[in-house]
């Protein structure tokens, strides 16, 4: 057995700590032509982690959008459903708040 191991299962422990913890916000901005966007943010997570995520929920509602500075932006209204896609990616609800 590696010492490494142990600190691979604490980061996961502290990872899972930090989804459950995060205050993620998810709101609608009118963008150009008064097209809505929806809007993620609070989510801590890598850069990578997030592309991923952003990814997921673009081919799960078909959609384009973007991940940028730590926000994932997608085309249209999707409010309820980018909530239910966080939950079954382990995010608490209650962490989630929708404005």
């Amino acid at each position: 057995m590696s010492s490494k191991e142990p600190e691979e299962g604490f980061d996961d422990i502290l990872a899972e700590l930090d989804r459950e913890e995060a205050r993620i916000r998810v709101r609608t901005e009118m963008r150009r032509f008064g097209k809505p966007t929806t809007v993620v943010e609070g989510l801590k997570m890598n850069e990578k982690d997030l592309q991923e995520l952003g990814t997921k929920m673009k081919k799960i509602l078909a959609t384009g959008g973007t991940v940028k500075d730590g926000v994932i932006i997608l085309q249209g209204d999707h409010r309820d459903r980018v909530v239910e896609i966080l939950v079954k990616q382990g995010f608490s609800e209650g962490s989630i708040e929708v404005i």
